[in-house]
């Protein structure tokens, strides 16, 4: 199966009632189709100094960020295949270069530096890495998802998210998922992603169902949530 390896586009958040969901549900299926995952679990796993200078940085919201993040669509082996991503945003334009590997090698070059087979967005990566070195897996965060793509233009998105949990704990892509909610329970995180104007069918939507953007960034929160109160808390006192 062959994967999408360069993205560039907006990406719009927006956070909705379960009820605000369904009611969009509806007339999305009319417009768009389900992707290749269904409904899926998505794992990530966050990489960032100890400082977390990655995040910090993200959150000042600067005109340009970046991350890096491993992620699957489900429970994984050694064998199966996970992305390796960095993912930048510049004035609004978001950015994503990705390698698809087995696990045991992903790992391999992001823990212990061993260079898969060489290609453009590897050696990107691996800049990326060197720069802000040394980099360590410092978030566990999951979500199910729901996902559809526009019938007349694939590149249209429109993702939901929801049970979104993090954790510092059993950093591992092959663990089961839990953690800490960063969304309340009735809440669904929304992101439509476009490389261009969103349709006219879905801003007369989002305007009749009164739902307006938002900032939202799910390591941010995590950040903030499960993070930053406790060393905050491990400093004072120290």
């Amino acid at each position: 199966m062959a994967y999408q390896t360069v993205f560039k586009r907006y990406e719009l958040k927006y956070i909705l009632t379960k009820a605000q969901r369904e009611a969009l549900i509806s007339e999305i299926e009319k417009h768009m189709i389900p992707d290749r995952y269904g409904r899926s679990t998505i794992r990530n796993i966050y990489f960032d100094n100890d400082s977390y200078r990655l995040i910090r940085h993200s959150i000042d919201k600067p005109a340009y960020k970046e991350k890096l993040r491993i992620r699957s669509y489900k429970e994984v082996g050694d064998a199966d295949t996970v992305f390796v991503e960095l993912k930048k945003k510049y004035n609004g334009v978001v950015y994503k270069r990705r390698v698809s590997l087995p696990l045991s090698q992903a790992a391999a070059w992001l823990l212990k530096g061993c260079l898969p087979t060489d290609s453009q967005i590897v050696r990107e990566i691996e800049y990326f890495r060197s720069f802000y070195s040394p980099l360590s897996p410092k978030v566990f965060l999951s979500y199910d998802r729901e996902a559809y793509y526009g019938k007349d233009d694939p590149s249209f998105r429109v993702t939901f998210d929801d049970n979104i949990l993090c954790r510092q704990s059993d950093l591992s892509l092959a663990s089961n998922v839990g953690g800490t909610p960063i969304l309340d329970e009735d809440h669904v995180l929304m992101e439509i992603k476009c490389s261009g104007g969103i349709p006219l069918w879905m801003t007369g939507l989002l305007s009749k169902e009164k739902i307006y953007k938002t900032s939202f960034s799910k390591y941010g929160t995590a950040y903030t949530t499960l993070i930053f109160p406790y060393s905050k808390e491990d400093k004072t006192n120290a």
